[in-house]
């Protein structure tokens, strides 16, 4: 009998079209301990980043124990569940470099290595791109990127300086992208190309053939531009190959109902309800194959969050609202912290909750949090945290606070493109230029 694959498929015509039937993903798809395919091949390793604005009160935000089994202040207690998922770092420097750019330049340089020289420019592409480059380009979307905030200027991803992604801000809208008439099921028991996403690449291929004949009639200073400027068009025709194909089955894929869009605005339950549903179909579209690169931002780096019966957002509260002398830090400020936090665990849980193989959908990521200031009201960057959560497919431990003693923040992003399989020897610029992976977590 001949071997079954996880690509077997059964093959076809109706009505003068091709249709391929899938088969279910069976065990014997699976390697024996269910973190492979038969064939060796490895389950994928994921990768997101997910963004919180104005930092920390230290006093209450870093754990007075260092290594596995660490301590949970007060401004940490909503992470108790999700403690050993994820490894906390702190004492982190994001170097100026001359120019400083309130609330941007913190968060920009953990993201793109980089301190800014232009006000809410990048200098360059970020870590997220960078690594969808390299692992993004066999799913229907590169990356993809969320916000909690309802606010499409909440930018965290760049292509280039003058190339933002934006963001999803719409559940509803989001649902439709992710799950509407372009989506292709890779539990549906049928398989059928798309007749619209063939003829969009049958355009595209006679288009490519002109660009061929139009690189041969200039110089060579013109072909590179030409090519830079078509690299776009070929990572499209990837992915036009790519919903083209029967997809494998993904036991852990189950296409969610259409959600209505919540009621906009600022307050603290509506941001952290929209934060729910764009996570649950992050979730789903990476449990889905439909992406392996991912953003999210619960707000921007200048949060603007707002508290019921409380007059001053969150930043505003950061600047004007007095240490109370007993705790030692900003009350008010501290309660929006916290919200972040909530939000966080519940980021982190929602893709613990996703069986995959013999693990979970998150053992199987690498996700980086971080934020723009440690202290917001006198916008430090020195000392600031940062998260990871997922152990990459087994490549890196969790469970840790590591207390990296004022190294350049820059070494976690540089580290987790290392874990994802990036051949660099460094990253950064100038003062954030490193070549220096912070080894405590490697496994």
């Amino acid at each position: 009998m001949t071997k079954l694959t996880r690509r077997r498929v059964l093959r076809g015509i109706l009505q003068g079209g091709a249709v391929s039937v899938g088969l279910p993903l069976l065990n014997c798809f699976l390697n024996d301990n269910g973190n492979a395919y038969a064939d060796g091949t490895p389950l994928p390793v994921r990768y997101g980043t997910w963004l919180w604005g104005l930092g920390m009160s230290k006093n209450v935000f870093v754990p007075k124990k260092t290594g596995p089994g660490y301590d949970l202040p007060e401004e940490l207690v909503a992470l108790k569940n999700v403690r050993d998922q994820i490894n906390l770092y702190t004492n982190l420097t994001a170097f100026r470099d001359g120019a400083f750019f309130c609330h941007f330049t913190g968060w920009m340089v953990f993201r793109s290595g980089t301190s800014p020289t232009v006000a809410n420019q990048a200098p360059s592409e970020t870590l997220d791109v960078i690594v969808a480059n390299q692992i993004g380009r066999t799913t229907r979307f590169k990356n993809l990127t969320a916000t909690a905030t309802g606010d499409v200027r909440t930018v965290v991803s760049y292509e280039n300086a003058n190339t933002p992604n934006s963001p999803e801000f719409s559940p509803l809208n989001f649902y439709r992208r992710l799950f509407g008439p372009d989506f292709q099921d890779p539990n549906a028991p049928t398989f059928s190309p798309s007749p619209l996403i063939m003829a969009r690449k049958s355009a595209l291929s006679a288009v490519n053939e002109q660009i061929k004949g139009l690189e041969r009639q200039v110089g060579a200073e013109d072909r590179q531009r030409l090519d830079q400027y078509f690299t776009g068009l070929r990572h499209l025709e990837q992915q036009f190959d790519h919903q083209l194909t029967k997809p494998e089955p993904r036991a852990a894929c189950v296409v969610p109902k259409e959600p209505e869009d919540p009621k906009l605005g600022n307050e603290a339950s509506l941001v952290a309800e929209r934060h729910k549903m764009m996570t649950d179909l992050l979730v789903m579209a990476v449990a889905c194959d439909q992406t392996r690169v991912f953003n999210m931002a619960y707000s921007n780096a200048q949060a603007n969050t707002t508290k019921p019966g409380y007059e001053k957002p969150h930043h505003t509260t950061t600047h004007e609202e007095p240490t109370d002398a007993q705790l030692g830090y900003q009350p008010n400020a501290s309660w929006f912290l916290r919200r972040s936090m909530e939000s966080w665990a519940y980021f982190v849980e929602a893709f613990n909750s996703v069986k995959e193989g013999d693990g979970t959908l998150l053992d199987n990521c690498l996700i980086m949090a971080n934020t723009d200031v440690a202290n917001a009201r006198i916008h430090s960057l020195e000392e600031m945290p940062a998260f990871t959560a997922g152990r990459a497919g087994g490549r890196i431990k969790t469970g840790m606070h590591i207390d990296c003693k004022g190294a350049q923040g820059t070494q976690l992003g540089f580290t987790t493109m290392k874990v994802m399989g990036l051949d660099i020897p460094s990253w950064g610029t100038k003062s954030n230029q490193t070549s220096k992976v912070i080894s405590e977590i490697l496994a």
